[in-house]
């Protein structure tokens, strides 16, 4: 198997009013032919970011994986006036890691109404 030294990171922007996401929980999960199962729960911080690394050194492994973003819970703790239910609640991001040895960085940017992700660095 050897030693990676890879790590995944990410981090939330709230567009819809300019700043990072605080406290948005974040869940990441490993997706397999019988499912998907839990590796990790987070909560960002007041830059939108996590801590620590979702995952690094040899807890990286390629695969698919999925992070699971509470903004439906963030924009309504911000008192944003949303539907019942909210048009965007837990968004989930589908991404694959082919090189456990490289840093992945998979943002969210968010509105209560839209949202986008890249490879970031």
């Amino acid at each position: 198997m050897g030693s990676h030294t890879g790590r995944l990171t990410t981090h939330v922007l709230d567009t819809a009013h300019g700043k990072p996401g605080r406290g948005i929980a974040v869940h990441l999960y490993r997706q397999q032919a019988d499912g998907r199962t839990l590796i990790c729960s987070r909560l960002t911080n007041a830059d939108g970011r996590c801590d620590q690394p979702l995952l690094e050194a040899d807890a990286m492994e390629n695969g698919t994986y999925e992070l699971d973003f509470d903004i439906g819970s963030y924009f309504a703790a911000l008192g944003t006036d949303l539907p019942e239910p909210a048009f965007l609640n837990i968004v989930t991001l589908r991404f694959a890691i082919a090189d456990a040895n490289a840093h992945y960085h998979v943002p969210l940017v968010c509105t209560p109404w839209s949202y986008s992700t890249y490879r970031g660095s």
